[in-house]
């Protein structure tokens, strides 16, 4: 039987979050400790796990079909490959940051100096489209303690929460780029493996709006209803059904997470009442 090869990081945060929007979609994936290889029980698929700086090439090679990758590894390392989906989870930026002692006030102040990086493709085409040279210092780790021990006179790495930043007396000054994983197909995947990534793609989207909606009922004064209905985001109109007692209405509807508490006000000032909030699984559009 023809299977989706998926290469997924060997460990870390992203790995967590790549078996968990897997098993999300209703993939189970027999993998045991330290195994590079394991097959899904109930899916056409095999996962690779791979160090995160190798996908790319693993792509481009087609010893894999698709990867859930950083974007920022994919544009550092991966050229032309196409990304199928975004996938909204494990959010970071591609930055430049100084001592916080610089006095640095834009990115030509960096003309000339020299920037510790792994990121030296992506830095490289930021800088040229700001007309700036610098000296490039190519490191595989711990970049930001370059400034200190007097190899650079900045950096360029990802960032989180910017703690560790903070940590090393360094400021961030430039964001390159945003970066989230993605789901990455190689020019090389054949047609039946790519009937199945459309499968794929298809649980993942349902999965993936899901997470940013909520399913919530309330019961709404009938005179009411009409504005109650106007502020309510729903995917089409909300189910409106009557109530025992007279004069009230049951309200099921589904909001965007991000307006979640912007509506429940709204919606407590128009007198709604009971207002229960429910988590979606998942939601086929």
């Amino acid at each position: 039987m023809e299977k989706l090869k998926i290469a997924i990081q060997k460990s870390g945060r992203l790995n967590e979050d790549s078996i968990k929007v897997l098993k999300d979609c209703g993939i189970s994936i027999d993998n045991g400790k330290d195994q590079l290889k394991a097959s899904a029980r109930n899916f056409p698929m095999e996962v690779f796990y791979l160090r995160n700086g190798d996908i790319p090439q693993y792509l481009k090679d087609g010893v894999v079909d698709v990867a859930i990758i950083g974007e920022n590894v994919l544009k550092e390392k991966g050229g032309n490959i196409a990304v199928a989906e975004n996938l909204g989870f494990s959010k970071c930026r591609v930055s430049l940051a100084v001592p916080k002692s610089s006095t640095y006030a834009e990115i030509k102040d960096l003309e000339g100096k020299r920037i510790a990086t792994s990121y030296p493709n992506t830095l490289n085409a930021y800088l040229s489209g700001k007309g700036v040279q610098a000296e490039l210092h190519i490191i595989n780790g711990s970049v930001e303690i370059a400034p200190n021990i007097g190899l650079a006179d900045a950096i360029c790495d990802i960032v989180s929460s910017g703690s560790t930043l903070f940590k090393n007396n360094l400021k961030e000054v430039e964001v390159m780029l945003r970066s989230e994983a993605v789901l990455a197909v190689s020019p090389m995947i054949a047609e039946k493996q790519r009937e199945i990534l459309e499968d794929l793609r298809f649980r993942i989207k349902s999965v993936l709006v899901a997470r940013q909606s909520k399913y919530i009922l309330m019961n709404a004064p009938n005179d009411k209803l009409e504005d109650i209905i106007k502020i309510l985001p729903g995917m089409r109109s909300p189910t409106v059904l009557p109530l025992a007692e007279e004069g009230w209405s049951s309200v099921h509807t589904v909001i965007n997470k991000d307006k979640f508490w912007e509506v429940i006000n709204e919606l407590k000032q128009l007198g709604a009442e009971g207002i229960l909030v429910c988590p979606i699984e998942k939601m086929v559009l």
